[in-house]
């Protein structure tokens, strides 16, 4: 019995996809962080436009760390989780994307020595490489044209040699309106 149950295939389609459904649930699909991270390239993009470059490169370092607790605050207000099941095994992978996205900010700071505004091309890089992972942790394979979308937009914007503003504004406008999108279509499934 215990040599039969060794070699039983384990059905990890259905583990893993318990798990997607747990993450959707308990973060409505990713939409709010996704409405919070555009929200800080929009006052980012304001700090750009009113004060200076290196400000608003700053106001999105120091936004950025409060993308998760403001969301799981707004999650809270709506009268959802803003949470996973402990022990959920894509938390993990959740939090390895997080401290990998971490890791590469020096790379983007050391971009914004040589010219300020390729700070926010290479961040828009670096989150819609992160925004290809949201497909394995949430099953919806949407997160693929949000990541690919973030990533075309910063070459175009950086071989166009747009503006602080302009990059800035257009990571504000692919992220809050894909995080909109996101949103309506949980609340639909869920109605």
């Amino acid at each position: 019995m215990a040599e039969k149950l060794l070699n039983d295939p384990i059905n990890s389609t259905e583990t893993i996809a318990q798990a997607q459904k747990d993450m959707r649930t308990g973060y409505a699909n990713g939409s709010v962080g996704i409405i919070v991270s555009g929200l800080m390239w929009l006052i980012s993009a304001t700090v750009s436009h009113l004060y200076s470059t290196q400000n608003a490169v700053w106001t999105l370092l120091i936004g950025g760390t409060l993308i998760h607790p403001v969301s799981i605050l707004l999650y809270k207000i709506m009268g959802l989780r803003g949470n996973h099941t402990k022990g959920n095994p894509l938390g993990n992978l959740a939090m390895e994307g997080t401290f990998f996205m971490i890791l590469c900010l020096p790379l983007a700071y050391g971009l914004s020595l040589l010219h300020a505004e390729w700070f926010f091309q290479g961040m828009l890089l670096i989150i819609g490489g992160r925004y290809l992972t949201f497909s394995s942790l949430y099953g919806i394979r949407l997160y693929w044209i949000l990541g690919a979308a973030l990533a075309v937009a910063a070459y175009f914007l950086f071989y166009s040699k747009a503006s602080s503003f302009g990059t800035l504004a257009t990571g504000s406008l692919i992220e809050i309106s894909f995080g909109i999108f996101m949103f309506v279509s949980f609340r639909k499934k869920k109605i």
